[in-house]
C-alpha cells in the first residue's frame, strides 16, 4: 500500500472549528488573527494521505523513513502544531506519567534520597517532553483517591517506589493493567507479569560495609537496619549476616531510614549492652541514620572511630562528606536510578505504541552497583 492508498481512520488533528480556520493572509483562527496552519494542508505539501500525515506527527509506526521526512519537512515549513486532545485520541498518549511515593509528604521533602531519585525521573521525563504528576501516599485514605486518579487515565503509566509489603498500590496498578516500573525490587508476590523494577546492589554493599569493619578489627559490629517490611532494608540485613552468621542477635536493632530512627536504634544497641559489651563498629542502612547514630555516640562520650566506627549507606548529598567525622558509606547512584525508571517506563510505552509488545514483555528489571568510600569515621 502506497502512503496515498492509506485507509486508516483517523480521529483528526484539528479541533472542531479548525477545518474552516482562515488560511494564508486570513485574519482570524489562531490570536492576534495569525493563519494556524492544519494537518490537510501539511498532507497536502507532503504529497501523502492525512491519515499518513497524522501518524507521522503522532510517531506512528509503518511509515516509510522517506516519507516521514517529507511530512517533518512540511511541518517546519508550515510551522504546525498538532492539537493535543486530538493527539491523545489517535496515540492514545497522555504525555504524563505519574510518580507515586508511598511516604508522607513530611519525609518526601526532608530526605534527600527521595529529592535526587525525583530530580533523576524529572530530568528523563522532561528530556522526552513527558509531564511528571507527583502524588504522595501519606494515609490510608490516600489510596482510594491515588487509585480513582489513575483509572481516569490521566496519564499513560506510573512510577512508584518506596512500596512496603502490605501495600495495596501494587494491586492497584495490576487491575487497572497500567504501565509500571517500581524502585527498588518488589518484596511481594506479583498477581500477574513479573513487575519491572530498577534496583541497587543492597545485599552486596551491605557485605563490602561489614567486610571493611571487619578488616578493619572490630570484632562486635552492630547493625540499624531499615523497615522490616521493604525489601531494601531485608537485603541489607541479608548482607551483614552473610559476613557475620553467627553475630549476636543484640546486635541488631531496626530503624526507619530517618535520622531520629538512627537515634532511637543507636540508644537501644548501647542500652541492652550486656557483659560482652556494646558495640565497636555500627553498619547503620542509611546515611540519615548513620547521622542519629553518631550524634547519639558523642552525647553518651564515645569518639568515632576511635570506640565505634560507623559505616552508612547511600551518600546520596554531601551530608556524609560533611558529617564529624566524615562518613564511610556504600555509594549508590540515587539520581541515576530515578533515571532508569524513567528510561524503562518510557521505552515500554513507546514499544506499545509501535505494537512491538514481544518486545514490550521482554524488557527485564535493573540493578545496579554500588561502591564503598571509605572516609575518617571508619
Amino acid at each position: 500500500m502506497t502512503e496515498s492508498e492509506d485507509q486508516h481512520g483517523d480521529p483528526g488533528e484539528e479541533t472542531p472549528g479548525e477545518a474552516g480556520a482562515p488560511r494564508r493572509g486570513g485574519t482570524g483562527g489562531a490570536p492576534g488573527g495569525a493563519w494556524r496552519p492544519t494537518l490537510q494542508e501539511v498532507a497536502a505539501l507532503a504529497g501523502v494521505s492525512r491519515a499518513t500525515a497524522s501518524r507521522v506527527v503522532n510517531g506512528g509506526a509503518g511509515v516509510r523513513d522517506s516519507v516521514q521526512v517529507k511530512v517533518r519537512r512540511a511541518v517546519d515549513e508550515l510551522g504546525y502544531v498538532p492539537n493535543p486532545a486530538a493527539r491523545a485520541l489517535m496515540t492514545r498518549r497522555h504525555d504524563a506519567v505519574a510518580v507515586v511515593v508511598a511516604e508522607p509528604e513530611s519525609r518526601v521533602f526532608s530526605d534527600p534520597f527521595f529529592a535526587r531519585q525525583l530530580r533523576g525521573i524529572g530530568r528523563e521525563l522532561s528530556a522526552s517532553a513527558v509531564q511528571l504528576v507527583l502524588l504522595l501516599v501519606t494515609e490510608a485514605g490516600d489510596y482510594a483517591q491515588v487509585g480513582r486518579y489513575l483509572a481516569a487515565g490521566h496519564v499513560d503509566g506510573a512510577l512508584i517506589f518506596s512500596v512496603h509489603n502490605d501495600d495495596p498500590l501494587p494491586a492497584i496498578v495490576d487491575g487497572l493493567g497500567l504501565p509500571t516500573v517500581y524502585g527498588g525490587r518488589p518484596g511481594w508476590e506479583p498477581t500477574g507479569a513479573a513487575p519491572l523494577y530498577v534496583d541497587t546492589d543492597n545485599r552486596g554493599g551491605a557485605q563490602a560495609a561489614v567486610r571493611h569493619l571487619r578488616d578493619r578489627g572490630r570484632r562486635r559490629i552492630a547493625v540499624i537496619t531499615g523497615p522490616l517490611d521493604q525489601a531494601s532494608a531485608l537485603d541489607r540485613l541479608s548482607g551483614y549476616r552473610d559476613v557475620l552468621p553467627q553475630g549476636d542477635p543484640a546486635l541488631v536493632a531496626e530503624g526507619d531510614f530517618t535520622a531520629e530512627g538512627g537515634r532511637r536504634a543507636m540508644t537501644e544497641l548501647l542500652d541492652r549492652a550486656g557483659e560482652a559489651g556494646g558495640p565497636d563498629a555500627v553498619f547503620a542502612c542509611s546515611d540519615l541514620m548513620a547521622a542519629g547514630a553518631m550524634a547519639v555516640l558523642a552525647e553518651r562520650g564515645l569518639r568515632v572511630p576511635e570506640d565505634v566506627a560507623v559505616v552508612g549507606f547511600d551518600d546520596g548529598d554531601t551530608a556524609a562528606q560533611w558529617a564529624s567525622p566524615p562518613l564511610t558509606t556504600v555509594r549508590q547512584d540515587i539520581e541515576g536510578i530515578g533515571r532508569l525508571m524513567a528510561r524503562l517506563l518510557l521505552t515500554r510505552l513507546q514499544l506499545t505504541v509501535e505494537g512491538n509488545t514481544e518486545a514490550a514483555a521482554g524488557l527485564a528489571p535493573v540493578v545496579t552497583p554500588v561502591e564503598l568510600v571509605v572516609r575518617a569515621s571508619s
